[in-house]
């Protein structure tokens, strides 16, 4: 297999390679003995719950109500 660079330093991999590795969108690169190396970065647990609360239609507002609720009912 190959890997292409274009005009833009992309570096583009073979399709067969992506799919190994589809929820993977973001590799941390390393140079070993002239080698490039990747490694796929999984997505935080913080970063998985911001995009459910943003799927959720959460607003920055309906937490600070939530949390003023619960400090409430908890005093």
């Amino acid at each position: 297999m190959l890997a292409k660079k274009n005009a833009e330093n992309q570096l583009l991999l073979p399709k067969e390679v992506a799919d190994l590795f589809p929820e993977t969108d973001c590799f941390d690169v390393q140079v070993e003995n002239s080698r490039i190396i990747l490694k796929p970065i999984q997505p935080s647990r913080l970063e998985q719950v911001r995009d459910k609360i943003a799927a959720l239609g959460i607003t920055e507002e309906d937490i600070r109500d939530a949390i003023a609720w619960a400090r409430g009912t908890r005093d």
